[in-house]
């Protein structure tokens, strides 16, 4: 009887030993994050200028292959080293030989030369990642949200907190682009929501102005539109409205505040005006001149070019009303001369 011999099979790896494979490579990682993977590079594809016959490198776009990936994702890891090595911070390729090590740099140091997407040398790119270095933040961090507009889309509308850093930043650019001034004020003037709240904050922000105002130059406009020095009790209220206002956080409604100071001193200032008999004169004198200013205007504007084609008895009583009312003003304007 033959026997037939069959061939044994290699003996498994003990899980002690992979799980010790994966822990010296996690460590490896943790220490060099893409350094790693830079150096795999480095010493496996030939540098431009280099044939194949000249090293055992292979191109990128073989290694590529044999990874499974992409030859622009190997080229991104290829211009990292490339620039950390223009530094000093790496050996040259030239100097690396496949399945060679050398001292890898920190982590952190990685982010600081290499630029995960195509877009960052772009001229958006280069802006973007000048930004976020002066902002302190990781360029590519910054690369990868604009680069997902639907994602900081979604952030913005579930998280408050990135709304008003959205917001913020917003503002921030606005400053310095007319073409967005005009794109946001479109549409809140289309949107029925927004243009009510602008109108809200706007009257806040107008009323608020009138307060500081006072408390600032020690001046206020009376009722009829007069300057006048504001006495000092009425300056020391508008100090006190006004630092009652500034002391409000940002998620604070200012309107009330505001409303609140603007009425106090509406009436204060009234009850100066009141309490100074010449002053109250000056107040009717003004008052009167405007009056008199706004309908000498208005009646400047009327024309009467082909009137008879448009006439109607009621606007000839009206005149006619109007020249009686002028004639009473005269005559008590006159009057009061005598």
């Amino acid at each position: 009887m033959t026997l037939a011999i069959v061939p044994s099979e290699p003996s498994p790896v003990p899980s002690s030993d992979l799980v010790a494979r994966d822990a010296l490579e996690f460590g490896v990682y943790a220490r060099t994050g893409g350094w790693a993977f830079g150096l795999m590079v480095a010493r496996s594809v030939r540098p431009g200028g280099q044939g194949a016959d000249e090293t055992p490198k292979v191109s990128a776009k073989e290694f590529a292959e044999l990874a499974g990936c992409s030859p622009e994702r190997v080229m991104r890891y290829y211009k990292a080293w490339d620039r950390a090595a223009d530094d000093g911070l790496v050996p040259l390729f030239e100097a690396l030989a496949p399945g060679q090590d050398v001292e890898l740099p920190d982590a952190d140091v990685w982010l600081s030369y290499y630029v995960s997407r195509n877009s960052a040398t772009s001229e958006r790119g280069t802006a973007i990642a000048e930004a976020a270095e002066a902002e302190g933040i990781r360029p590519t961090k910054a690369l990868e949200v604009a680069e997902n507009p639907t994602a900081l889309r979604a952030a913005i509308l579930a998280d408050p907190s990135t709304a008003r850093a959205a917001r913020q930043a917003l503002l921030d650019r606005v400053r310095e682009d007319p073409e967005l001034q005009s794109e946001l004020a479109r549409d809140v003037v289309r949107t029925d929501d927004l243009k009510k709240a602008v109108a809200t904050e706007s009257r806040a922000a107008d009323r608020i102005g009138y307060v500081r105002q006072i408390a600032e130059s020690g001046q206020v406009k009376t009722p009829a539109g007069q300057t006048i020095d504001a006495p000092a009790d009425v300056r020391r209220e508008a100090e006190r409205h006004l630092s009652l206002i500034d002391e409000l956080g940002e998620d604070e409604d200012a309107g009330e505040w505001a409303g609140e100071a603007y009425t106090t001193m509406k009436s204060l200032v009234a009850e100066t005006v009141d309490a100074d008999p010449e002053l109250r004169v000056q107040e009717r004198r003004t008052r009167f001149y405007s009056s008199l200013q706004r309908a000498t205007k208005a009646f400047e504007e009327l024309t009467f070019d082909d009137v008879q084609d448009f006439v109607e008895d009621d606007m000839v009583q009206r005149l006619e009303e109007l020249q009686h009312a002028v004639a009473t003003c005269l005559n008590a304007l006159r009057g009061g001369q005598d």
